[in-house]
């Protein structure tokens, strides 16, 4: 039998549907927006009194690779978290729409920005005849930089191929010029530093971005689909690890930037430590979070209760990953 609906009914059945999918969007527009105020304001309250000066248009630097991070841990997070889902038997098929290739051309235009910059000696182009493109082929960070921007065009094109799991290779690269960018050869065994934000960059990608995929994963599975849990379990279980390596690379990094015996004066006297520790508190948070969903996931009657705490976890991460672009910015603190 065919139900129809009574004349003059105007009601619309999709309405709270509807209502919620907008209060979403606006939710997330809100909290970009203020992800993206935090490394465009931060420079001034960080290097306030500290007596150190900022390189021009740190705030626009910041927020470039606030967005290259992300781009990052969108993608490899996606492909982290479907690798999972397949481990559960009688797991739905179905998977939200791939973010990646949005998250590619977001990359690929923070990774131009950031080029533009080196192609100009590190300093804001005031216009395109300032931008001396050769010449990225001439220096090491130049090249490093025209591997990100090809890097994330590829990533896209495998992203919207038939094998999206290639983009792994890629994204790869991308984190390893990222690791390399950060400790030039002049600085004290390098190779070391790159090593340690090597790990540190790839465990907080994946934490991330599988976190929130996994979310996504949930909400289009149903609350009452039990692989969702299980996906979830999964996941928790692995975050555990990416939470230690994050946590240890991020220790002795900060270790080889500030020694033991000056770390806790320059958290408060640099704009370099003041962000530092501001990043430590909210990842500490983020753990506490954390630790609250896996409680739930594992005691409570209903284990997808945990997706309330997981939730919040998500925006406190992305508040991280604003403050981590922030942070590659400002001064490196000296060694004293």
């Amino acid at each position: 039998m065919t139900l129809t609906r009574p004349p003059g009914d105007t009601a619309d059945t999709n309405g709270p549907e509807r209502r919620t999918g907008t209060g979403r969007a606006v939710a997330v527009l809100v909290l970009v927006t203020l992800g993206a105020l935090v490394p465009v304001l931060g420079p001034a309250t960080a290097l306030r009194g500290t007596g150190e000066a900022a390189a021009p248009g740190v705030g626009g630097i910041g927020l470039l690779r606030t967005v290259l991070f992300a781009a990052l841990a969108v993608p490899l997070g996606e492909l982290f978290v479907d690798r999972l889902a397949r481990r559960v038997p009688g797991a739905p098929a179905v998977r939200p729409r791939s973010a990646a290739p949005f998250a590619a051309a977001a990359g690929f235009v923070a990774a131009l920005g950031l080029a533009s910059l080196v192609a100009t000696g590190n300093l804001v182009p005031s216009g395109p005849a300032d931008i001396d493109v050769g010449g990225l082929y001439a220096s090491r960070d130049g090249k490093l930089a025209l591997l990100e921007v090809n890097a994330f065009a590829v990533a896209g094109l495998c992203a919207l191929s038939r094998r999206p799991g290639r983009q792994v290779w890629p994204l790869a690269a991308v984190v390893v010029a990222e690791a390399l960018r950060a400790h030039p050869v002049t600085e004290h065994t390098p190779l070391a530093g790159s090593a340690l934000t090597l790990v540190h960059l790839t465990c907080a990608s994946l934490w991330v971005g599988g976190l929130a995929y996994a979310l996504r994963l949930l909400r289009l599975w149903g609350a009452r689909e039990a692989a969702g849990a299980a996906v979830l379990g999964l996941y928790a279980r692995v975050a555990v690890l990416l939470l230690a390596g994050v946590t240890a690379t991020g220790l002795l990094s900060t270790l080889r930037r500030m020694p033991a015996e000056t770390v806790l004066e320059q958290l408060t006297t640099t704009a370099y430590g003041r962000t530092l520790l501001a990043k430590v508190l909210l990842v500490a948070a983020v753990a506490g979070l954390a630790l609250w969903a896996r409680f739930r996931l594992r005691r409570a009657a209903d284990p997808l209760t945990a997706c309330s705490p997981a939730r919040a976890e998500v925006v406190a991460l992305g508040v991280v990953v604003a403050v981590s672009g922030l942070l590659t910015a400002l001064p490196v603190p000296i060694r004293w």
